[in-house]
């Protein structure tokens, strides 16, 4: 018998998301919020849609996502890798169309610390002859 609820987690830059997926309308809230109130641009929505709509499973699951950490576009990130992962917990058969369009890897750039005696991470003071 097939479980009637998929989790999984996301993360991006500092920004975790854990996702769960239940068979439903296709609403999806974010920390106990309406999805488009809380990623304000359709850039950030269209991001978070990307795996339900490649594998046209839009309309088939609830999304309930609670995230913590970082700011709206890594939450984002976060959010997605998460909904791609859940979804390939409830199909295995998703998992080419996910992996062929890049949703299953996980951006793995982070924010560089500063280094001592540099102005930041890689940024120099400026050189002074004399």
């Amino acid at each position: 018998m097939p479980a009637t609820e998929y989790y999984a987690t996301g993360r991006r830059k500092t920004s975790t998301a854990r996702v769960f997926l239940r068979p439903g309308t296709g609403v999806i809230t974010i920390n106990r919020r309406e999805f488009t109130d809380y990623f304000p641009t359709d850039s950030m929505r269209l991001q978070v849609r990307r795996p339900l709509t490649l594998t046209e499973a839009t309309e088939r699951f609830d999304i309930l996502a609670t995230v913590a950490g970082g700011g709206v576009n890594g939450q984002a990130g976060a959010v997605r890798l998460g909904i791609a992962r859940a979804l390939v917990e409830s199909d295995a058969e998703l998992r080419r169309a996910l992996k062929k369009g890049g949703l299953l890897t996980s951006d793995s750039r982070i924010k560089e610390r500063k280094k001592y005696g540099l102005a930041g991470a890689r940024k120099r003071f400026q050189f002074s002859k004399r």
